[in-house]
């Protein structure tokens, strides 16, 4: 899609369709039309309301499109990007190939421009790339119409949700076509094009470092992992070194302890963690913040072939830590501690994982919150400061130390699950015991990561969820 500003009157604009933002508690309405819409009943400026005007008289676009933008003061950036993703989605099944949006004064703002953009570039996002035919049509061309100069905001808003959108194309692909390599080949793929350091370590460099946990983990596969690490870093080195880790099992089926089959059909998506992370390193790279920045995605397939790890196996991790694995299921947090171990080594500063991690947090949060842990309040508070500026939400979980008594084996340093309670809590807790004192965040998304049902404003399937906070993150470092 291309998307366009133009600094004209808004009348002028050439579309087959203008928005223009009707808001349902406004006391004097802002276009004429809009009073008549209200006045017949046929549109209150509720959110999501689209009624449109074809051949308005006295503008170039086709049609006009009263947007409805809800109560005025609960209007957001993060508001707007779901109104734009809407509008998009509706009108391209119309027919409708290129959308001008206006934000006149007192909406004329960098932070709504730039939201619009990435709403429209969401919204325009499908999932049936592998489809033979019935494909949904794309829009051609998004314009942001407004008085002020919003060409930089515009830019940055296209540049977040292309990376987004990356991050849902790899999310996409099933594991037959993603393998572990296939994501390592894509990242360094991305790497190249956008100037980033890339570095893959294969299975012998990972055995040979003695990364017995995340090598457990791949026994089962045919499919040899891959240790994805990205670089970038500023013009200007920078005092902290942020690092950011992503879970990137291509294929679950829970090894061993293997998983029921309803549903399995999605475990695709358990690498949506580290696809997160390697859509905001596209961003970082083109957007350029002042803090160095490592990714890190540890990628395997679990499956359950013959060498699969089994219930009550020991691995040994890269610090020397010796796992019990009690259920092969709760593979994700036997990757991810090699690699917060490795990122260590790096001497990183900060870190920050993401991760498909536990159906617990799913039964704690539902849908809706990406369930943050940390063992450091001054490093959450960052990432939550990003997450509500970027409408990602997230909900602070607890990480006492009592939970540390959920998980106690007698056979090794520790087990790889607690008990049935707290699940999403000792899964984190088991993380922590890597960290080491590094300040650290570690965001739970299984519940976020995929939409079960197509919203207005997305298409069903992958979110994307976390790339927004992560680059918001990194180019706001302090």
């Amino acid at each position: 899609m291309n998307v366009e500003f133009r600094s004209i009157p808004f009348t002028a604009v050439e579309a087959d369709a203008l928005l223009l933002l009707h808001f349902e508690d406004a006391e004097t309405p802002a276009h004429e039309w809009f009073g008549e819409l209200a006045a017949s009943g046929e549109s209150k400026g509720k959110l999501f309301d689209l009624p449109l005007l074809h051949r308005p008289a006295g503008f170039a676009a086709k049609r006009l499109a009263a947007a409805g933008a809800g109560p005025a003061k609960s209007f957001t950036p993060a508001v707007l990007r779901k109104i734009t993703g809407a509008a998009v989605r509706a009108l391209k099944t119309k027919g409708v190939r290129s959308i001008a949006l206006c934000l006149d004064h007192p909406y004329a703002e960098a932070a709504l421009a730039a939201a619009a953009v990435e709403g429209a570039v969401l919204g325009n996002y499908e999932v049936d790339i592998h489809k033979s035919e019935g494909k949904a049509t794309d829009l051609a061309t998004f314009i942001l119409v407004s008085p002020a100069d919003l060409a930089p905001a515009v830019a940055h808003g296209e540049t977040i949700a292309t990376a987004q959108n990356f991050t849902r194309a790899l999310v996409n692909e099933p594991g037959n076509l993603l393998p572990p390599l296939e994501l390592a080949a894509r990242a360094a793929k991305m790497a190249a094009a956008n100037g980033l350091d890339c570095e893959i370590l294969d299975e012998d460099r990972m055995r040979q470092l003695g990364m017995g946990s995340l090598l457990g983990v791949a026994m089962g596969s045919a499919q040899p992992p891959a240790m994805i690490i990205l670089r970038y870093v500023p013009a200007e080195p920078s005092q902290d070194h942020l690092c950011l880790i992503g879970k990137g099992v291509t294929f679950d089926t829970g090894g061993v302890s293997i998983k029921p089959s309803d549903g399995m059909e999605k475990m695709k998506y358990d690498m949506a963690g580290g696809a997160a992370v390697l859509g905001a390193m596209q961003a970082i790279a083109q957007l350029k913040p002042n803090v160095t920045v490592t990714a890190i995605v540890p990628t395997v397939e679990n499956m359950c072939g013959g060498k699969a790890l089994r219930p009550g196996d020991i691995v040994t991790s890269l610090s020397g830590k010796t796992i019990e694995v009690l259920n092969t299921d709760a593979e994700g947090r036997l990757i991810l501690v090699d690699a917060i171990e490795y990122a260590r080594r790096l001497g990183v500063t900060h870190m920050v994982d993401a991760a498909t991690l536990t159906g617990a947090i799913v039964v704690a949060l539902g849908h809706v919150h990406v369930g943050a842990f940390t063992n450091n309040d001054d490093m959450l508070a960052k990432v939550l400061a990003s997450a509500r500026t970027q409408g990602e939400n997230m909900w602070h979980m607890p990480l006492d130390d009592d939970y540390k008594d959920y998980l106690k084996t007698p056979f090794a340093d520790l087990p790889n699950i607690g008990g049935r309670w707290g699940g999403a809590i000792t899964a984190a807790y088991f993380l922590k015991e890597w960290t080491g004192g590094t300040p650290w965040v570690h965001l739970d998304i299984a519940g976020t990561a995929w939409l079960e049902e197509t919203k207005p404003f997305l298409a069903k399937g992958p979110t994307g969820v976390c790339v927004r906070t992560f680059i918001d993150l990194a180019m706001n470092w302090r």
